[in-house]
């Protein structure tokens, strides 16, 4: 893998994790609730929930991937297209707020980090994106595995990182995400960047 593949996935991938969802939501109510002492739990819980999301989706697909040129057109042809149905989901998106989910009943650390845990690592929509957006920063060329493993911990730093971030600023987070106006800007940022890499997807396999 080139470093400016690798650069190209980092800055894909940080973008990627700023855009609201389950995970994001349930940081910033749990760090307006419990303040400060929920910081710890919350990262570990994003950042070992991101690890198992990808650990599920790689389970099987590296050696799949690498001893098949056929299966390896395949997922990327049909991880471009899923990326770009996410990505024209979200541009039609509209732009009510969505209201964050109440989560004053978790009083211990412990159920802060399950509750997270749980939200960031069994959602099924995070599996099958995982599965349709790695392989489109794979050299076929390369160790494919290694590189997986590669991109999973630069994916898993990102969201750690995110999560840390969100948690800090939760009271500022809130507010933004509650703005019709800055929603409308993460649907049409996220459509406009998930859309373009699915088009460069199906672009690379042409090529």
């Amino acid at each position: 893998m080139s470093l400016e593949t690798w650069l190209a996935f980092l800055g894909a991938s940080a973008l990627l994790v700023m855009l609201p969802g389950p995970t994001i939501l349930t940081v910033i109510s749990y760090s307006l609730t419990h303040g400060k002492r929920a910081r710890l739990p919350l990262v570990a819980a994003v950042t070992l929930g991101d690890s198992t999301a990808l650990l599920l989706s790689l389970v099987g697909l590296g050696a799949l991937l690498a001893t098949s040129a056929f299966w390896f057109t395949a997922v990327k042809t049909a991880g471009g297209l899923y990326l770009l149905y996410l990505g024209f989901k979200l541009l039609r998106a509209g732009v009510s707020p969505a209201p964050l989910p109440r989560t004053g009943m978790a009083g211990s650390r412990w159920k802060l980090f399950a509750n997270t845990y749980l939200v960031t690592a069994l959602n099924p929509k995070g599996i099958i994106f995982f599965v349709a957006f790695l392989p489109q920063f794979i050299d076929p060329a390369g160790d494919v595995t290694r590189q997986l493993w590669m991109l999973s911990a630069t994916f898993v730093a990102c969201a750690g990182i995110n999560a840390t971030a969100y948690a800090v600023f939760a009271g500022s987070a809130r507010r933004l995400l509650a703005s019709p106006r800055a929603q409308r800007g993460f649907n049409l940022g996220g459509g406009a960047l998930l859309s373009a890499a699915g088009v460069w997807a199906l672009l690379a396999r042409r090529a």
